[in-house]
């Protein structure tokens, strides 16, 4: 007689998607493997684009809690300031990020995601040091596995970037631009004990612009498409627009000063006012690249 309902044991693939998506593993030194999760195919395909611009490697995150200036004076005491003075984004997954953003450094000592071919053995030695392994919590993962624990180093300036699929309309691309943000240790523990503090964190501050979906931090995550995002080193949203443009996915979303954009010059058929409503239009009548 077979049973009404079945016995999910659900064990957890960490550990195997925060080492593939990092620049190094066991072997040594080498180019990362592009992996996403929970089966977002999207936010494996934005992960592509950025590591097409970039060569570094690729933070999958979920966009899960917005953080604001109130909300943190009163669970950790503290004013946030600069760049996080409107708020922050807690960008958390239990694996894919990578573990990059936590040990390299450029020649002044800062923060960075480099090509693999520009890491040393003590950049990888570093980013060792600042992740600790721990067992999966059960009401995720009944089946266990083990998560993955560090904290992205702040003051990099980074790019969230999602592909989104729209019935109807096909895919769309947001864009994020902003930094990644340290934290005083007690107020990162007050936070991250939130959610998961065996899980990545990143700190996210997207520039805010003042008008439309960045007119404010809330705003930023309240249009978000989906509760995933793929983060690369650096202020490539220019970049992006300009590949989405020659692959025929309008953006719907972005902080990019209009000077640093770039798209072909048939555009300007379609509307010279409302740029994002022209891409729109330019994008549905060249049709898709790949169809």
């Amino acid at each position: 007689m077979a049973l009404p309902f079945a016995f999910l044991k659900i064990n957890n693939g960490d550990f195997l998607e925060a080492i593939l998506n990092t620049s190094f593993d066991w072997n040594g030194i080498r180019a990362p493997y592009i992996v996403a999760t929970e089966n977002d195919a999207l936010n494996g395909a934005s992960m592509l684009l950025g590591y097409l611009l970039t060569n570094s490697a690729q933070i999958f995150a979920d966009v899960r809690t917005y953080w604001s200036p109130d909300a943190v004076q009163r669970v950790a005491n503290y004013q946030l300031t600069g760049q996080a003075e409107g708020g922050i984004l807690h960008l958390i997954n239990s694996g894919p990020a990578t573990l990059d953003g936590t040990g390299q450094q450029n020649r002044d000592g800062q923060p960075v995601m480099k090509p693999f071919w520009e890491i040393t053995d003590e950049e990888t030695k570093a980013c060792l040091e600042a992740t600790t392994w721990h067992p999966s919590i059960t009401e995720y993962f009944p089946g266990g596995g083990w998560s993955t624990r560090f904290l992205t180093k702040g003051g990099m300036p980074v790019t969230m970037c999602r592909i989104n699929l729209v019935k109807g309309l096909g895919p769309a691309l947001q864009i994020a631009e902003g930094h990644t943000i340290d934290l005083p240790a007690n107020v990162h523990d007050a936070l991250d004990q939130r959610t998961n503090p065996t899980w990545p964190t990143t700190w996210f501050a997207p520039t805010i612009t003042g008008h439309g979906a960045f007119r404010d931090m809330y705003s930023v995550m309240n249009n978000w498409g989906a509760n995933h995002g793929a983060i690369s080193y650096g202020h490539i949203g220019a970049d992006l627009i300009t590949l989405a443009s020659m692959l025929r996915i309008p953006v719907y979303m972005h902080n990019v000063a209009n000077e640093r954009i770039f798209r072909p010059s048939a555009w300007a058929a379609f509307g010279t006012q409302c740029l994002e409503s022209a891409d729109y239009r330019a994008c549905a009548n060249f049709g898709a690249l790949y169809a």
